[in-house]
Order: C-alpha cells, then structure tokens, then sequence
C-alpha cells in the first residue's frame, strides 16, 4: 500500500465517522466500536 492510498483511506473513513456523528450522534459510533472489537476477538481466534 502506498502513502497516497493509505491517505486516501485515511481521509475517506475520518470523513464517514464526522459524516455520521454529525448526523445521528455518538450512538451508532459505540455500537460499531462495540462491534467492530468483537470482530477483532473473532480474528485472533483464528491466529
């Protein structure tokens, strides 16, 4: 992965969080941080 891309990324995942906290709030944020450390469990299970 390159500078640019992982830039790129970087920008377009920070730009979807402010999108949806301005839009819906920190509600959404916790249950996908909820869920996303749950999927990071599921993961060091299989290594």
């Amino acid at each position: 992965m390159t500078n640019k891309l992982a830039t790129v990324l970087f920008v377009l995942i920070v730009a979807g969080i402010a999108i949806d906290y301005h839009l819906h709030g920190t509600v959404n944020l916790i249950f996908l941080g909820k869920k996303f450390y749950a999927f990071l469990d599921w993961i060091a299970f299989w290594r």
